[in-house]
């Protein structure tokens, strides 16, 4: 069957370089489906779905937004209205794939279509930003980003030929089938860090056993985003959020923060869930000279040369265990928090670099203060990757998902 090509983007000011990338769909077997994000003027041909329309699937009026000339009302209300567009032709399932290109406007536009987009679906981004962070195009999705390299400013010797690469990945993708697995099993989150790893491995070969299968997000901030996402969407019969460093981040400053609403996606659906404190013995930063000069006086470790450790305090560590417990306070399905007692990772241990028992002492602590009667606190006298801890982990874990009923 011949696939779709959904071309995004605003005709008005790039409708030649649209009309080249149309054409190399084209020539390579697929459809195309134009859609017209563009205010500025006219396209130079027709899409086959209308700025206009665009619009109004927005919010608002096309006419209305030319004639107030506001770059940014305009660029919002368009990005509302591709989202809309392209959530319906993936419902209908008119579109196999969608492709975009721009600079900053014609780039926030698509990634607001693209984030909406259910993950697994193609989805391609040509653009002038990818030099620079591309975290807020990118979102918690996975769209393939391709850097312009010159300006998206017509056709010539170098654009031709990215554009012509974009159009033969964006054809390839949308005609790679879904892959079926043998048997569909339950899924189960986790999380996981370097320091966690031992800890959660062996959890998750005790799920996998038990018929279960994992998908260990890496609490890097974006992991943490893109499981509490997954989460509210419906995927996941429990989770296992072994590794909550991303809520120290979040607290003291640190590059990898998974943003306000950490751990709270369970307990929003009533999700089984078993946490632990993983990895809240630090804050994570870049290399040496990127750490702020306020943390001058902190204990520091080094992961590699780009990643630099800061050992939390006992102050902050007091902090996260209130934060925890408030969170999981609200859960309204089985929740369990363990505490592993001799170190929440493997630098945090006796003669480790991180091993701090006053800080870990006043974790502890403010989390058996703050506790709720719906969480049950299980503390066991090991270290986070233990075999011991894990297997418990797990098996409680399952023993919460296994009483739901079917």
């Amino acid at each position: 069957m011949t696939k779709t090509v959904a071309l995004l983007g605003t005709l008005d000011s790039k409708g030649g370089e649209y009309a080249f990338l149309k054409a190399r769909i084209e020539a390579l077997g697929a459809k195309t489906l134009v859609i017209d994000a563009g205010v500025l003027g006219a396209p130079p041909f027709q899409p086959d779905i209308s700025a206009a329309e665009v619009a109004k699937a927005g919010g608002g009026d096309l006419e209305t937004l030319v004639a107030r000339r506001d770059r940014g009302e305009a660029v919002a209300l368009m990005a509302r209205g591709a989202a809309a567009v392209a959530v319906s032709l993936v419902a209908e399932g008119r579109i196999d794939a969608i492709i975009a290109m721009g600079g900053g406007g014609g780039t926030s536009i698509a990634a607001a279509a693209m984030q909406a987009l259910p993950v697994g679906f193609p989805k391609l981004i040509v653009s002038t930003l990818v030099s620079g962070d591309v975290g807020p195009i990118v979102g918690v999705k996975d769209i393939l980003v391709m850097p312009s390299i010159v300006d998206i400013a017509g056709i010539n010797r170098l654009s031709s030929q990215i554009l012509a690469n974009a159009a033969g990945a964006i054809v390839g993708m949308a005609g790679v089938e879904r892959v079926k697995q043998a048997e569909e099993k339950p899924l189960v989150a986790a999380t996981m860090f370097g320091v966690t790893t031992p800890c959660v491995t062996k959890a998750r070969a005790v799920l996998e056993q038990a018929g279960y299968e994992v998908l260990v997000f890496h609490a890097t901030g974006t992991g943490g985003r893109t499981m509490e996402e997954l989460i509210r969407a419906g995927f996941f019969a429990g989770v296992l959020d072994i590794t909550t460093t991303e809520l120290a981040d979040e607290l003291v400053g640190g590059i990898l923060s998974a943003g306000p609403r950490r751990l709270e996606a369970a307990g929003e659906k009533g999700i089984p869930q078993v946490v632990s404190a993983g990895a809240l013995d630090m804050v994570n930063f870049g290399a040496p000279e990127t750490i702020p000069t306020k943390f001058a006086d902190r204990t520091f470790y080094s992961h590699n040369p780009l990643v630099t450790l800061m050992r939390t305090t006992a102050e902050e560590n007091a902090t996260l265990g209130a934060t925890i417990a408030q969170k999981l306070n609200r859960a309204t399905g089985p929740t369990v928090f363990m505490i592993p007692k001799k170190g929440v990772s493997s630098i945090d241990m006796e003669g480790k670099p991180f091993h701090d028992p006053a800080a870990d002492a006043a974790l502890f602590e403010a989390l058996k203060q703050n506790f709720a009667s719906n969480v049950l606190l299980v503390e066991l006298d090991t270290d986070i990757n233990d075999e011991a801890f894990a297997t418990e982990a797990a098996r409680l874990l399952i023993k919460a998902m296994d009483a739901r009923p079917k």
